[in-house]
């Protein structure tokens, strides 16, 4: 069983689809197993959220494992109830179940789908991928009509000719929605002055939300998590802007909530979260390539710091092992940087100390710049080009020239 909207809940979609089942257990004579309906209740089946996060991905990977016995019957309303996804890719999800030897039956149109009766009626196969072709088509409309609805809520928000409320993403947890217009929550407005106030001070994560748990305020009402903090000072909300992704466009839109802080308090509070991250390395053996500013993460742009593991594993000369001298992103283990692990720093400090080797010795090579020959070189090949250029035009013109009488053989050559 599955719908895709929540609201569907209070309808009769389940009521139908559950009596679709039992009569058809009943004009079979099958027992229905309700101990084992699977339910998927405001799970697109389109984004395939059911197979991502609900009960059919839980199946498909019983039926894999071999769990669900052959000879087992697997009954929804129709294949749309299945999936929405492309049709290759839902066709394959409905092979996996078949090959098992479970039996699929759709029943509102009473088909069913097995390996023995598609053997016997292989136009059902067409038929099938024909309706899943078509579920597929009518979700992928439907998105699109409602991505271009969002979009046109944006645009008109932007320009002044909308003022409704927009039904995308997450809204913050300090306002709530009365009669179309955005209301303080004061609990949490207050809970949200105090984490910032902390987290400019200096405190960490974890210590504000101590902090706020002592003094009987929460940011969101779901139990202490320190990356509430990290979220939270991101968030434009707190200016008033409420930030939209739809394909590769993303919408600002200003105004859009009423603001907690000031254009000059925002960029104050994003100025302190850039340098968090910055922190001295420790330990008995100091890393060259952090603490000083010259490197970086490649993905969220913040700070690199050094990490000395295995001090007791030394060498005979009691130094620490090469691989045991790692870096790593400092906003990685607070939920800021996508990606994770370490690196040993061993290969970049001989890359640094080779180039640094090899540009002394350039030096004294050259004796001055070491960019001045290669220039030079570079201003007389330019001069070159100019050169042919002005031959080829002045051949270019003696050919015309002379076209009357027809080309020469020296000049096409």
């Amino acid at each position: 069983m599955r719908f895709s909207d929540p609201r569907q809940a209070s309808g009769h979609s389940s009521e139908r689809q559950m009596a679709y089942a039992a009569k058809w257990a009943s004009e079979h004579g099958l027992l229905l197993d309700e101990t084992l309906s699977l339910r998927d209740e405001g799970l697109s089946a389109y984004h395939q959220r059911h197979i991502k996060y609900g009960a059919l991905g839980v199946f498909l990977v019983a039926v894999e494992q071999g769990r669900i016995p052959t000879g087992s019957v697997l009954v929804v309303e129709g294949l749309d109830r299945l999936s929405r996804a492309e049709p290759i890719q839902a066709q394959a999800q409905l092979a996996q179940i078949v090959n098992a030897g479970i039996t699929v039956v759709t029943a509102s149109d009473g088909k069913k789908y097995s390996r023995e009766h598609l053997k016997a009626n292989p136009m059902d196969l067409v038929y099938s991928l024909l309706v899943m072709i078509r579920a597929h088509e009518e979700s992928d409309t439907k998105s699109k009509r409602v991505l271009a609805s969002i979009r046109k809520q944006c645009e008109g928000w932007i320009a002044g000719a909308n003022r409704a409320l927009i039904r995308n993403g997450k809204d913050p947890v300090w306002l709530r929605p009365v009669d179309g217009q955005w209301q303080e929550i004061p609990e949490r407005v207050a809970a949200v002055r105090e984490g910032l106030r902390l987290y400019l001070i200096g405190y960490g994560a974890t210590k504000i939300i101590e902090r706020l748990t002592e003094q009987g305020l929460s940011l969101t009402g779901r139990g202490p998590q320190s990356l509430q903090i990290y979220r939270l000072v991101k968030q434009r909300a707190l200016i008033g802007e409420k930030e939209i992704t739809l394909g590769t466009d993303t919408y600002r839109i200003p105004g859009y909530y009423p603001s907690l802080l000031t254009k000059a308090e925002w960029d104050g509070l994003q100025l302190a979260t850039s340098g968090r991250g910055r922190r001295k390395a420790k330990g008995p053996v100091p890393h060259i390539l952090t603490g000083i500013g010259i490197t970086v993460c490649g993905y969220c742009g913040r700070a690199l710091v050094g990490q000395n593991i295995g001090t007791r594993n030394r060498d005979e000369l009691g130094r620490i092992q090469p691989g045991h001298r790692r870096l790593h992103c400092t906003s990685y283990s607070h939920g800021g940087c996508s990606v994770g692990g370490s690196v040993s720093v061993y290969p970049f400090e001989r890359a640094l100390m080779d180039y640094c080797s090899d540009i002394v010795n350039l030096q004294a090579l050259y004796g001055a710049d070491r960019s001045a020959g290669p220039l030079a070189k570079l201003t007389k090949a330019q001069q070159d080009m100019v050169d042919v250029v002005n031959n080829l035009e002045r051949l270019t013109d003696a050919m015309l020239a002379s076209a009357e009488d027809g080309v020469p053989l020296t000049f096409a050559k």
